[in-house]
């Protein structure tokens, strides 16, 4: 079993920044793709990024790509989501999510076992 502790979110400006983190149990975090995700009310969750086990790969939808940045570090079995430039079509309940046996493209949140419980972000205009 993995556990997937999300912390930081909350409420900001137009323009402005956040980061998110998520800290993953067990000794296996190198094995996994992370992703993030996000579900806003009354919409499907949509995946923002996601990262290749040693962080060499990392893939972004188009509606954050040159915004947001994800990274992990593995000694610390933590994934990380920089959100910068945030727009008010951000705000969302934002889901980490690991992978532990990765078949599919990281793009889809069906290829993801394991979920955090999810954190608000909120962009004010």
């Amino acid at each position: 079993q993995v556990q997937l502790v999300q912390s930081g979110g909350g409420l900001v400006q137009a323009g402005g920044s956040l980061r998110l983190s998520c800290a993953a149990s067990g000794r296996t975090f190198s094995n996994y793709i992370m992703g993030w995700f996000r579900q806003a009310p009354g919409k499907e969750r949509e995946f923002v990024a996601g990262i290749s086990q040693t962080g060499r790969f990392t893939y972004y939808a188009d509606s954050v790509k040159g915004r947001f940045s994800i990274s992990r570090d593995n000694a610390e079995n933590t994934v990380y989501l920089q959100m910068n430039s945030l727009k008010p079509e951000d705000t969302a309940v934002y889901y980490c999510a690991a992978d532990s046996f990765p078949t599919g493209t990281p793009r889809d949140k069906y290829e993801y076992d394991y979920w955090g419980r999810g954190t608000q972000v909120t962009v004010s205009s």
